[in-house]
């Protein structure tokens, strides 16, 4: 056995091709079992393996290593047998029979009588890649991916079939749906369906209720300092430094969109790295101070105005500074109102936000679901003591992207994983034109027109699903690329063209529907 080739994917990750799914199973044995100098996490897929490193350093390193790993065997089967009802009225069911010839009754009967085995996760939590045990539904992806599937919606791409734990974006051919949760933080596994296991489809004989998730509620305030929110605008969401080593159960790292605006307001509040914020849209936010707190707003631009407690006659309402410390006493409301400039704005209060952990982080994750619930008004947000040693920082200057004279900003790029599927010119292509921002973009990704020619592959197979790096270009068939940002899916069936290097990623973060965007391969530090 061999690696077959080593792929760049953006500043610090690796691709790597292997010759068949066995072998990718064995690597990621051995990687698992011995991690390499700086490896943060692994994705397995159907023939290769994501590795993401802290470092560009350490995944230069890996790439001189990985050809001389002794690999062994991939692990044995040691799975359960699942069984999932499904209701076949999905969409695409009349389109999957016309591409394969069958009628829809004969889908239905070519999905249930064969058993699917689970061999990789990814995507997102509890999603599952079922490798079929003949090529009878082998079809292709939509040419252009929905925004929106519905939850537990069975689905079909390639030799693959997939049960969508939870709403999401997806290009896969839907067939129906099921019932059945595929993702319960409260089960000790809480992937129902993890690699190694077998899956049955049957059809469901009836229908079964399920109740809609209870308005949100908070529990009853315990705590003495904090913040209370009065209004939390567009979207107010809690984000840390983001979480990491769930790659093969598809949980993606999250945690704040524009990373260098986060450590900016942690900093100007003496917080440690990692501490939770609340990450604001627009810069639409109205927050109560229950006791006295000192507060830092960095990112996208706003008007902060602090109106004195009620009752307080001694006091005038006072403007305070972006990218400053300031205080917020008890019972003060700052008022935040957007300027247009930047898109997400930071909000740090010294000491932390002490929101409960979900797999090691605090970050809500809007793809999958896992983490704090999108703040509401009237809830309370506690704030831990401050650690001793760490002081208050002094005023910044502001982090945002500055466009051209043109208006248009700049990204730069790594060509790859993926740019041999566009020939010789398409990584020309990508960088000789602008493209915009449309406003179907949100944290899991950007989404991508332009005025000029979309990309055009020159290899126009089926590419079987892989792990994708943060900042990934992905180009569906439609020609036009999506920018993976924060909530990205862990795997992706569309080649990756070229990845944003980590240093632009915030930038990118802080563009509003409507920019404009020019890719460059220009040389940078790092780039070697």
């Amino acid at each position: 056995m061999s690696i077959t080739a080593i792929h760049r994917a953006g500043s610090h990750d690796l691709l790597i091709d292997l010759p068949s799914l066995d072998d990718v199973l064995a690597l990621n044995s051995v990687l698992e079992a011995s991690p390499l100098a700086g490896q943060k996490d692994i994705l397995a897929a159907a023939s290769t393996v994501l590795v993401k490193f802290d470092a560009a350093a350490n995944a230069a390193k890996a790439a001189k290593l990985l050809p001389a790993l002794e690999l062994g065997a991939a692990a044995a089967k040691t799975g359960k047998l699942v069984e999932v009802p499904v209701h076949y009225d999905g969409e695409d069911l009349a389109e999957v029979a016309e591409l394969t010839g069958l009628s829809i009754e004969a889908v239905i009967t070519a999905h249930t009588s064969q058993r699917w085995t689970a061999a990789f996760g990814g995507f997102a939590p509890g999603f599952a890649y079922l490798r079929s045990e003949n090529n009878l539904l082998n079809v292709p992806r939509r040419s252009t991916p929905r925004t929106k599937v519905p939850a537990l919606s069975v689905a079909l791409a390639g030799e693959y079939s997939a049960v969508y734990p939870r709403q999401s974006p997806g290009g896969w051919q839907l067939i129906g749906h099921t019932d059945v949760p595929m993702w319960d933080l409260d089960r000790e596994n809480p992937a129902l369906i993890r690699p190694q296991d077998t899956v049955q489809f049957t059809v469901a004989t009836e229908a079964i209720t399920v109740m809609s998730e209870p308005a949100q509620q908070h529990a009853p305030d315990t705590a003495s300092q904090g913040l209370r929110i009065l209004s939390p605008g567009l979207q107010s969401l809690i984000q840390d430094a983001g979480r990491s080593g769930y790659g093969n159960l598809g949980v993606g790292a999250a945690g704040a969109a524009d990373k260098t605006s986060y450590h900016q307001a942690n900093a100007l509040v003496g917080n440690p790295a990692g501490a939770a914020v609340i990450e604001n849209l627009a810069g639409m936010l109205s927050v109560e101070a229950e006791g006295d707190q000192v507060l830092a707003v960095s990112g996208a631009e706003a008007d902060l105005w602090i109106t004195p407690a009620e009752g307080d006659e001694l006091r005038e309402p006072r403007q305070a500074a972006m990218n400053a410390p300031f205080a917020l006493l008890h019972g003060e409301r700052l008022e935040m109102n957007g300027t247009g400039k930047g898109l997400r704005s930071y909000v740090a209060v010294r000491g932390s936000l002490d929101m409960t952990l979900t797999l090691g982080s605090r970050s809500t994750d809007t793809l999958s679901g896992l983490g704090p619930k999108p703040l509401a008004a009237g809830q309370l947000l506690p704030v831990l003591q401050p650690e001793h040693g760490h002081v208050v920082g002094n005023p910044q200057p502001s982090t945002l992207p500055v466009p051209d004279a043109q208006g248009v900003f700049t990204l730069r790029v790594v060509p790859g994983p993926r740019q041999n599927w566009f020939g010789d010119d398409g990584i020309k292509q990508l960088t000789s034109q602008t493209w915009q921002v449309t406003s179907e973009s949100n944290r899991v990704g950007i989404r991508l027109a332009t005025e000029g020619t979309p990309l055009q592959r020159g290899i126009h197979q089926e590419l079987p699903s892989e792990g994708v790096a943060l900042g990934s270009l992905q180009v569906p068939p439609s020609g036009l690329p999506v920018l993976f940002l924060a909530d990205h899916p862990v795997t992706g069936g569309y080649p990756v063209i070229a990845t944003v290097i980590e240093e632009d990623l915030s930038f990118a973060a802080q563009l509003p529907a409507g920019s404009t965007i020019r890719f460059s391969t220009e040389e940078f530090e790092g780039s070697k």
